[in-house]
Protein backbone atom coordinates (compact mmCIF):
# COMPACT_ATOMS: atom_id res chain seq x y z
CA UNK A 1 0.00 0.00 0.00
CA UNK A 2 2.61 2.56 1.04
CA UNK A 3 4.68 1.66 -2.08
CA UNK A 4 1.59 2.23 -4.64
CA UNK A 5 1.29 5.87 -2.48
CA UNK A 6 4.53 6.17 -3.35
CA UNK A 7 4.27 5.42 -6.96
CA UNK A 8 1.29 7.59 -7.15
CA UNK A 9 3.32 10.30 -5.36
CA UNK A 10 6.49 10.10 -7.49
CA UNK A 11 3.63 10.47 -10.47
CA UNK A 12 2.42 13.30 -9.84
CA UNK A 13 5.48 15.03 -9.14
CA UNK A 14 6.56 13.70 -12.43
CA UNK A 15 3.90 15.44 -14.26
CA UNK A 16 4.16 18.84 -12.33
CA UNK A 17 0.20 19.27 -11.85
CA UNK A 18 0.32 19.41 -15.60
CA UNK A 19 -3.29 17.08 -16.37
CA UNK A 20 -4.88 19.87 -14.51
CA UNK A 21 -3.91 22.78 -16.58
CA UNK A 22 -7.22 23.92 -18.97
CA UNK A 23 -6.59 23.13 -22.61
CA UNK A 24 -6.37 26.64 -23.54
CA UNK A 25 -3.91 27.79 -20.84
CA UNK A 26 -2.04 24.67 -22.06
CA UNK A 27 -2.08 25.52 -25.67
CA UNK A 28 -0.96 29.28 -24.71
CA UNK A 29 1.72 28.15 -22.18
CA UNK A 30 3.39 25.94 -24.42
CA UNK A 31 3.16 28.20 -27.90
CA UNK A 32 4.93 26.30 -30.87
CA UNK A 33 6.20 23.28 -28.87
CA UNK A 34 5.01 19.77 -30.18
CA UNK A 35 2.08 18.78 -28.60
CA UNK A 36 1.45 14.96 -27.39
CA UNK A 37 -1.83 14.16 -26.85
CA UNK A 38 -1.85 11.02 -24.19
CA UNK A 39 -5.27 9.43 -23.97
CA UNK A 40 -4.70 7.01 -20.84
CA UNK A 41 -7.63 4.24 -20.56
CA UNK A 42 -7.35 4.09 -17.06
CA UNK A 43 -7.20 6.34 -13.86
CA UNK A 44 -4.01 7.85 -11.88
CA UNK A 45 -4.07 5.08 -9.81
CA UNK A 46 -4.41 2.19 -12.63
CA UNK A 47 -1.91 3.81 -15.36
CA UNK A 48 -0.13 6.48 -13.62
CA UNK A 49 3.46 4.56 -13.51
CA UNK A 50 2.72 3.52 -16.73
CA UNK A 51 2.66 6.86 -18.23
CA UNK A 52 4.97 8.47 -15.62
CA UNK A 53 7.55 5.32 -17.31
CA UNK A 54 6.78 7.57 -20.82
CA UNK A 55 7.28 10.55 -19.63
CA UNK A 56 10.45 9.80 -17.87
CA UNK A 57 11.33 8.05 -21.36
CA UNK A 58 10.78 11.43 -23.07
CA UNK A 59 12.83 13.08 -20.70
CA UNK A 60 16.10 11.31 -21.28
CA UNK A 61 16.14 11.69 -24.64
CA UNK A 62 15.12 15.66 -24.63
CA UNK A 63 11.33 16.44 -24.82
CA UNK A 64 11.03 18.12 -21.07
CA UNK A 65 7.57 18.70 -20.63
CA UNK A 66 6.38 22.54 -20.96
CA UNK A 67 10.05 23.03 -21.87
CA UNK A 68 10.35 21.35 -25.56
CA UNK A 69 7.25 19.42 -25.29
CA UNK A 70 3.50 19.57 -24.50
CA UNK A 71 1.52 16.71 -22.97
CA UNK A 72 -2.16 16.99 -23.10
CA UNK A 73 -3.38 14.07 -20.73
CA UNK A 74 -6.78 12.38 -20.84
CA UNK A 75 -8.09 9.79 -18.59
CA UNK A 76 -10.61 7.52 -19.84
CA UNK A 77 -11.69 6.06 -16.04
CA UNK A 78 -11.99 2.59 -17.89
CA UNK A 79 -15.25 4.30 -19.86
CA UNK A 80 -14.69 2.80 -23.39
CA UNK A 81 -17.89 5.22 -24.45
CA UNK A 82 -15.06 7.98 -23.51
CA UNK A 83 -12.44 6.87 -26.21
CA UNK A 84 -14.26 8.22 -29.29
CA UNK A 85 -14.72 11.61 -27.44
CA UNK A 86 -11.54 12.39 -26.52
CA UNK A 87 -9.98 10.79 -29.59
CA UNK A 88 -12.17 13.28 -31.42
CA UNK A 89 -10.93 16.42 -28.78
CA UNK A 90 -7.16 15.53 -30.01
CA UNK A 91 -7.99 15.94 -33.43
CA UNK A 92 -9.68 19.37 -33.00
CA UNK A 93 -6.95 20.77 -31.49
CA UNK A 94 -4.46 19.34 -33.69
CA UNK A 95 -1.90 17.35 -31.33
CA UNK A 96 1.08 16.02 -33.45
CA UNK A 97 1.03 12.65 -32.12
CA UNK A 98 -1.53 10.92 -29.97
CA UNK A 99 -0.43 8.03 -27.30
CA UNK A 100 -3.04 5.43 -26.06
CA UNK A 101 -3.14 1.78 -25.64
CA UNK A 102 -5.51 -1.25 -25.66
CA UNK A 103 -9.26 -0.33 -26.82
CA UNK A 104 -8.35 3.61 -27.36
CA UNK A 105 -6.28 2.54 -30.25
CA UNK A 106 -9.42 1.67 -32.80
CA UNK A 107 -11.26 5.20 -31.83
CA UNK A 108 -7.97 7.12 -32.25
CA UNK A 109 -7.48 5.62 -35.75
CA UNK A 110 -10.89 5.98 -36.97
CA UNK A 111 -11.00 9.56 -35.43
CA UNK A 112 -7.78 10.70 -37.50
CA UNK A 113 -5.78 9.13 -40.76
CA UNK A 114 -3.33 12.03 -40.93
CA UNK A 115 -2.41 12.58 -36.84
CA UNK A 116 0.34 9.54 -35.98
CA UNK A 117 -0.91 7.33 -33.48
CA UNK A 118 1.42 5.05 -31.33
CA UNK A 119 0.30 2.44 -29.20
CA UNK A 120 2.03 1.59 -26.04
CA UNK A 121 0.48 -1.79 -25.59
CA UNK A 122 -2.28 -3.88 -28.51
CA UNK A 123 -3.06 -7.19 -27.95
CA UNK A 124 -3.37 -8.50 -31.50
CA UNK A 125 -2.54 -5.13 -33.65
CA UNK A 126 -2.39 -7.25 -37.03
CA UNK A 127 -5.57 -8.91 -35.89
CA UNK A 128 -7.55 -5.96 -34.47
CA UNK A 129 -7.14 -4.28 -37.97
CA UNK A 130 -4.32 -1.72 -36.22
CA UNK A 131 -1.62 -2.11 -38.48
CA UNK A 132 -1.40 -3.61 -42.42
CA UNK A 133 1.53 -5.69 -41.08
CA UNK A 134 4.16 -5.74 -38.00
CA UNK A 135 7.11 -5.02 -40.10
CA UNK A 136 5.75 -2.47 -42.41
CA UNK A 137 2.75 -0.97 -40.25
CA UNK A 138 1.85 1.32 -43.46
CA UNK A 139 -0.60 4.21 -42.47
CA UNK A 140 -0.48 6.05 -39.23
CA UNK A 141 -0.53 4.09 -36.66
CA UNK A 142 2.53 1.49 -35.07
CA UNK A 143 3.57 0.72 -31.53
CA UNK A 144 3.89 -2.42 -29.31
CA UNK A 145 2.33 -6.04 -29.40
CA UNK A 146 1.92 -7.67 -26.28
CA UNK A 147 1.66 -10.81 -27.90
CA UNK A 148 -0.77 -11.99 -25.53
CA UNK A 149 -3.00 -14.60 -27.14
CA UNK A 150 -0.58 -15.98 -27.90
CA UNK A 151 0.49 -17.03 -24.19
CA UNK A 152 -2.70 -18.31 -23.06
CA UNK A 153 -1.89 -21.78 -23.29
CA UNK A 154 1.54 -21.27 -21.05
CA UNK A 155 -0.48 -19.36 -18.34
CA UNK A 156 -3.07 -22.26 -18.36
CA UNK A 157 0.09 -24.92 -18.13
CA UNK A 158 1.35 -22.33 -15.24
CA UNK A 159 -2.35 -22.83 -14.12
CA UNK A 160 -2.22 -26.39 -13.32
CA UNK A 161 1.13 -26.70 -12.14
CA UNK A 162 0.26 -24.99 -8.74
CA UNK A 163 -3.66 -25.37 -8.56
CA UNK A 164 -3.90 -29.08 -7.84
CA UNK A 165 -7.09 -31.41 -9.62
CA UNK A 166 -7.55 -27.97 -11.37
CA UNK A 167 -10.57 -29.48 -13.51
CA UNK A 168 -12.87 -26.38 -14.13
CA UNK A 169 -11.50 -23.16 -15.11
CA UNK A 170 -13.38 -19.65 -15.35
CA UNK A 171 -12.99 -17.15 -18.24
CA UNK A 172 -13.37 -13.00 -17.72
CA UNK A 173 -14.11 -11.33 -20.71
CA UNK A 174 -14.83 -8.07 -21.53
CA UNK A 175 -16.73 -9.13 -25.24
CA UNK A 176 -16.71 -5.69 -25.92
CA UNK A 177 -13.23 -5.64 -26.76
CA UNK A 178 -12.04 -7.69 -29.47
CA UNK A 179 -8.73 -8.49 -29.12
CA UNK A 180 -9.66 -9.95 -25.32
CA UNK A 181 -11.91 -12.19 -27.17
CA UNK A 182 -9.10 -13.67 -29.16
CA UNK A 183 -7.52 -14.35 -26.00
CA UNK A 184 -10.55 -16.02 -24.71
CA UNK A 185 -11.31 -18.44 -27.53
CA UNK A 186 -7.34 -19.36 -26.98
CA UNK A 187 -7.52 -19.49 -24.12
CA UNK A 188 -10.75 -21.82 -24.16
CA UNK A 189 -9.16 -23.94 -27.22
CA UNK A 190 -5.44 -24.43 -24.66
CA UNK A 191 -8.52 -25.29 -21.95
CA UNK A 192 -10.20 -28.12 -24.32
CA UNK A 193 -6.59 -29.08 -25.37
CA UNK A 194 -5.51 -29.68 -21.53
CA UNK A 195 -9.75 -31.30 -21.02
CA UNK A 196 -11.22 -28.81 -18.56
CA UNK A 197 -14.43 -27.47 -17.94
CA UNK A 198 -14.77 -24.07 -19.07
CA UNK A 199 -16.98 -21.39 -17.87
CA UNK A 200 -16.46 -18.04 -19.36
CA UNK A 201 -17.64 -15.01 -17.55
CA UNK A 202 -19.06 -11.94 -20.81
CA UNK A 203 -18.69 -8.54 -19.10
CA UNK A 204 -19.52 -5.13 -21.35
CA UNK A 205 -18.72 -2.58 -18.68
CA UNK A 206 -17.51 -3.04 -15.01
CA UNK A 207 -20.75 -2.39 -13.09
CA UNK A 208 -21.58 -6.59 -14.97
CA UNK A 209 -18.36 -7.28 -13.08
CA UNK A 210 -19.81 -8.75 -9.38
CA UNK A 211 -22.69 -9.96 -11.10
CA UNK A 212 -20.13 -12.38 -13.24
CA UNK A 213 -18.81 -13.35 -10.14
CA UNK A 214 -22.30 -14.25 -8.60
CA UNK A 215 -22.67 -16.90 -11.57
CA UNK A 216 -20.18 -18.63 -10.56
CA UNK A 217 -21.18 -19.97 -7.19
CA UNK A 218 -18.79 -22.82 -6.69
CA UNK A 219 -18.59 -23.39 -10.24
CA UNK A 220 -14.74 -23.15 -11.05
CA UNK A 221 -11.47 -24.34 -9.39
CA UNK A 222 -9.60 -21.10 -10.81
CA UNK A 223 -10.41 -17.64 -13.19
CA UNK A 224 -8.29 -16.67 -16.15
CA UNK A 225 -8.79 -12.95 -16.61
CA UNK A 226 -8.11 -11.47 -20.19
CA UNK A 227 -6.39 -8.41 -20.49
CA UNK A 228 -8.64 -5.16 -21.26
CA UNK A 229 -9.16 -1.54 -20.29
CA UNK A 230 -12.19 -1.66 -18.16
CA UNK A 231 -10.89 -5.26 -16.16
CA UNK A 232 -7.20 -3.42 -15.44
CA UNK A 233 -8.45 -0.40 -14.13
CA UNK A 234 -10.93 -2.62 -12.11
CA UNK A 235 -8.27 -4.99 -10.88
CA UNK A 236 -8.59 -4.35 -7.35
CA UNK A 237 -12.56 -4.80 -7.50
CA UNK A 238 -12.13 -8.26 -9.38
CA UNK A 239 -9.00 -9.68 -7.25
CA UNK A 240 -11.19 -9.18 -4.16
CA UNK A 241 -14.19 -11.08 -5.40
CA UNK A 242 -11.70 -13.63 -6.92
CA UNK A 243 -9.99 -13.66 -3.38
CA UNK A 244 -13.00 -13.55 -1.28
CA UNK A 245 -14.24 -16.71 -3.40
CA UNK A 246 -10.82 -18.46 -2.73
CA UNK A 247 -10.11 -18.64 -6.66
CA UNK A 248 -6.50 -19.04 -8.02
CA UNK A 249 -6.07 -16.07 -10.86
CA UNK A 250 -3.77 -15.84 -13.90
CA UNK A 251 -3.51 -13.16 -15.64
CA UNK A 252 -1.12 -11.10 -18.43
CA UNK A 253 -0.36 -8.13 -16.26
CA UNK A 254 2.57 -8.32 -13.14
CA UNK A 255 0.16 -5.33 -11.97
CA UNK A 256 -2.73 -7.61 -11.48
CA UNK A 257 -0.15 -9.11 -9.13
CA UNK A 258 0.37 -6.25 -7.17
CA UNK A 259 -2.85 -5.80 -6.75
CA UNK A 260 -4.01 -8.96 -5.28
CA UNK A 261 -4.19 -11.30 -8.11
CA UNK A 262 -2.41 -14.65 -7.84
CA UNK A 263 -0.14 -14.82 -10.34
CA UNK A 264 0.90 -13.33 -13.83
CA UNK A 265 2.76 -14.28 -17.04
CA UNK A 266 3.42 -11.62 -19.99
CA UNK A 267 5.55 -8.52 -21.19
CA UNK A 268 6.21 -5.98 -18.82
CA UNK A 269 3.69 -2.93 -19.84
CA UNK A 270 6.11 -0.66 -17.48
CA UNK A 271 8.77 -1.46 -20.03
CA UNK A 272 6.17 -1.23 -22.96
CA UNK A 273 5.22 2.14 -22.16
CA UNK A 274 8.36 3.42 -21.62
CA UNK A 275 9.35 2.28 -24.68
CA UNK A 276 6.70 3.92 -26.38
CA UNK A 277 8.68 6.99 -25.59
CA UNK A 278 11.58 5.89 -28.45
CA UNK A 279 8.73 5.30 -30.90
CA UNK A 280 7.41 9.27 -30.09
CA UNK A 281 11.10 10.55 -30.36
CA UNK A 282 11.09 9.35 -34.09
CA UNK A 283 8.27 10.55 -34.80
CA UNK A 284 8.28 14.14 -33.45
CA UNK A 285 12.30 13.67 -35.19
CA UNK A 286 10.43 13.25 -38.75
CA UNK A 287 10.09 8.64 -38.86
CA UNK A 288 6.84 8.43 -40.61
CA UNK A 289 4.98 5.64 -38.33
CA UNK A 290 3.67 3.48 -41.63
CA UNK A 291 7.51 2.94 -41.53
CA UNK A 292 8.28 2.01 -37.96
CA UNK A 293 8.23 -1.70 -37.29
CA UNK A 294 5.68 -2.84 -34.61
CA UNK A 295 7.93 -4.33 -31.97
CA UNK A 296 7.09 -7.36 -29.57
CA UNK A 297 8.49 -8.57 -26.39
CA UNK A 298 11.36 -11.02 -26.26
CA UNK A 299 10.64 -11.45 -22.54
CA UNK A 300 7.95 -12.38 -20.22
CA UNK A 301 7.54 -12.54 -16.51
CA UNK A 302 6.71 -14.73 -14.49
CA UNK A 303 5.12 -12.68 -11.21
CA UNK A 304 3.27 -14.78 -7.90
CA UNK A 305 1.74 -13.23 -4.73
CA UNK A 306 2.92 -15.54 -2.10
CA UNK A 307 0.68 -13.75 0.27
CA UNK A 308 -2.60 -14.94 -1.90
CA UNK A 309 -1.58 -17.94 -2.01
CA UNK A 310 -1.37 -18.22 1.28
CA UNK A 311 -4.97 -16.06 1.68
CA UNK A 312 -6.71 -18.69 -0.25
CA UNK A 313 -4.80 -21.93 1.12
CA UNK A 314 -3.02 -22.73 -2.16
CA UNK A 315 0.66 -23.96 -0.85
CA UNK A 316 3.04 -23.14 -4.03
CA UNK A 317 6.23 -25.57 -4.22
CA UNK A 318 9.48 -23.65 -3.38
CA UNK A 319 10.67 -25.05 -7.09
CA UNK A 320 7.95 -23.33 -8.85
CA UNK A 321 8.45 -20.15 -6.85
CA UNK A 322 12.22 -20.41 -7.80
CA UNK A 323 11.00 -19.78 -11.44
CA UNK A 324 9.42 -16.58 -10.95
CA UNK A 325 10.61 -13.70 -12.13
CA UNK A 326 9.20 -11.47 -9.19
CA UNK A 327 7.71 -13.01 -5.87
CA UNK A 328 5.55 -10.71 -3.99
CA UNK A 329 5.58 -11.92 0.06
Amino acid sequence: MHFRQWKRRAFIRLLGGAAAWPLAARAQQAGKLPTIGFLVVGTPSSHGQWVAAFVQRLRELGWIEGRTVAIEYRWAEGRPERFAEIAAEFVRFKVDVIVTSGAAVLAAKQATSVIPIVFAVAIDPLGGGLVASLARPGGNVTGLSTQSPDLAGKRLELLREVVPGLRRLAILTNVDYPAAVVEMREAQAAAGAFGLEVVTLEIRKAEEIAFAFGKLKGRADALYICNDPVLNAHRIRINTLANVARLPTITGLREFVEAGSLMSYGAKVLDLFRHAGDYVDKILRGAKPGELPVEQPTKFDLAINLTTANAIGLTISEPFLLRADEVIE
